[in-house]
């Protein structure tokens, strides 16, 4: 046995020595933002979104807001942050999540194609059987005992007739799948057993006989799947349903509800990098020890269940049929390029996508960024909002005929500074976005009125409330990217992952929307970076 092959034997049984929350008790509260520097903040963030006398009306409601309910509010909250290390934990996973009603499979949960085919892993027939077990053992460092797992799994469904469809019901509205949870426990107690049986698994793994046909250059039949295959092969509350498609390609969809993209990110590269280093090959014992074999889980259904679970798939089809996505791999150049510029990547490609929706729309969206707050004690994220006055300003220089490429330099140089202070001040525990969703519950749970700050026009025209045209995220500096809807019928959803030599950025949108097409703004992100770079080549920022 070589070394890689005792290396992947002996994974088995070892374990580290570091636990993932070892230190979580060490990191510091999750700050609350001084009012006063929250509140500047948020009008400097609504100002590109208004003209002159719109602006004038709602710095005046601020300005009422932060001399009047608005200290009451945020003393009320410095009081909650007193007694719990992170006061937004459980806000957040309720108000951005389980309150939500509309179905979470295809607005909430994310998903994205595995990295795999990049290197060792094209599409290829009669493979999925052998990969998804590398995978899983990748997964679990387990391999071995999975391989018979899936065989008996696999030869059990062959032939078989399809069975009732129970998980399509997770695809549906949320408040019609708990009732129809609910009386699928009350007709057979098994049924409960079974749901807990799948709730309290580590990962459900999916045998989809789709055969996405994905290049390293061209994602989007994988990206598309994710997120509208079968509903039945995929339990939509689950945190990690990993996909194997019949070609041998990979992805996943997961419940976004309790944790980040980047947990899954960090997971995928771990596999990633292992399958790189064996080629893709299992290179362990070919022993294989014996185990039970798995039970299938029966539901036990009626017919109200069988209606139930063919409104789940009729909603779930007609909503799917209207999302468009693309994802594709911009490979003129990445990472390094940008940083031989002096330039931080993820600015360079939010503001890329900041002047290609202004290139197609005349004017710039709302956008959301995701920033990191896991220095903090249970720390999960920050808004970001990238379009900023010194980005509208940049837009609208790079589209002057008479512009001169000095003034467009120095407007991007304004527009790279200004992002860059904004996602520190994110990262740091100074947004305001968060903040502003605290004294919006606190006022909420104490029954006060509501503030006309919340009901202002341009609350809402800049973002907030969940309205952000542009819904975007950076899946990091690996081969791991990622797909989600958009926030809003007239927006976009955006993410992206930046290597050395590569963007891969992926696009969705509405098609029942008349304002937007996913491919258009990708084409004109496209344009956008090439003479960003251009403008960085021929300057010295």
């Amino acid at each position: 046995m070589d070394n890689r092959q005792s290396d992947m034997t002996n994974q088995v049984s070892e374990f580290p020595t570091e636990r993932t929350f070892r230190y979580q008790h060490s990191l510091p509260p999750l700050p609350v933002p001084s009012l006063e520097g929250s509140l500047a903040n948020y009008l400097d963030a609504v100002r590109p979104f208004a003209t002159e006398e719109e602006y004038q009306v709602t710095a005046a409601v601020v300005k009422r807001f932060g001399e009047g309910i608005g200290k009451d509010l945020h003393q009320k909250l410095l009081q909650r942050a007193r007694t719990r290390r992170n006061w937004l934990e459980e806000w957040w996973l309720n108000a951005a999540y389980l309150e939500m009603r509309y179905p979470s499979q295809l607005n909430v949960n994310f998903g994205g194609p595995a990295p795999y085919l990049e290197h060792c892993w094209p599409p290829t027939e009669g493979v999925q059987l052998q990969r998804t077990s590398i995978s899983m053992w990748h997964t679990l460092q387990y391999w071995d005992l999975l391989r018979t797992q899936l065989t008996h799994v696999k030869q059990c469904c062959e032939g078989e007739p399809a069975g009732d469809g129970i998980a399509a019901l997770t695809s549906e509205e949320r408040t019609r799948w708990a009732k129809a949870r609910e009386y699928l426990i009350g007709i057979d107690p098994a049924n409960k057993t079974i749901l807990e049986t799948i709730q309290s698994s580590l990962f459900v793994v999916s045998l989809d006989d789709a055969k996405p046909y994905a290049t390293a250059e061209n994602y989007t039949p994988v990206s598309l799947e994710v997120l509208t295959g079968d509903p039945t092969i995929r339990w939509g509350d689950k945190s990690y349903n990993s996909i194997s498609f019949a070609n041998g390609t990979f992805g996943s969809n997961c419940d976004h509800a309790p944790f980040e993209g980047m947990v899954l990110v960090t997971h995928c590269y771990y596999v990633d990098q292992q399958l790189k280093a064996t080629d893709g090959k299992w290179k362990g014992s070919e022993t294989v020890r014996p185990m039970p074999l798995p039970e299938e889980l029966v539901f036990t259904v009626d017919d109200r269940v069988r209606s139930d679970v063919a409104h789940a798939k009729q909603q779930y089809f007609e909503t799917t049929q209207d999302l468009q996505v693309v994802c594709y791999a911009f490979t003129s150049f990445g990472k390094a390029a940008i940083k031989q510029r002096k330039l931080h990547p993820d600015t360079f490609i939010q503001l890329a996508l900041q002047l290609a929706y202004y290139r197609q729309h005349g004017r710039l969206g709302s956008c959301y960024e995701t920033a990191m707050t896991r220095r903090f004690y249970h720390g999960r994220t920050e808004t970001m909002r990238p379009c900023t006055l010194e980005a509208q300003n940049w837009c609208h220089t790079m589209l002057l005929p008479a512009a001169s490429a000095e003034a467009k330099r120095k407007a991007l140089l304004l527009a790279f500074n200004k992002h860059n202070k904004l996602m520190a001040e994110a990262q740091n525990g100074k947004g305001f976005d968060r903040h502003l969703l605290g004294l919006y519950l606190i006022a909420k749970e104490e029954g006060l009125p509501m503030s006309d700050l919340f009901t202002d026009p341009l609350y809402s025209k800049s973002g907030g409330g969940g309205n952000f045209t542009l819904s975007t995220s950076l899946a990091g500096y690996t081969t791991v990217h990622g797909v989600g809807a958009p926030m809003v019928h007239h927006g976009y959803g955006f993410f992206y992952c930046i290597s050395d030599d590569r963007i891969v950025a992926s696009c969705s949108a509405w098609k029942s929307s008349p304002e937007t097409d996913a491919e258009t703004l990708f084409q004109n992100l496209v344009t956008s970076l090439h003479e960003m770079l251009h403008l960085a080549t021929t300057a010295q920022l």
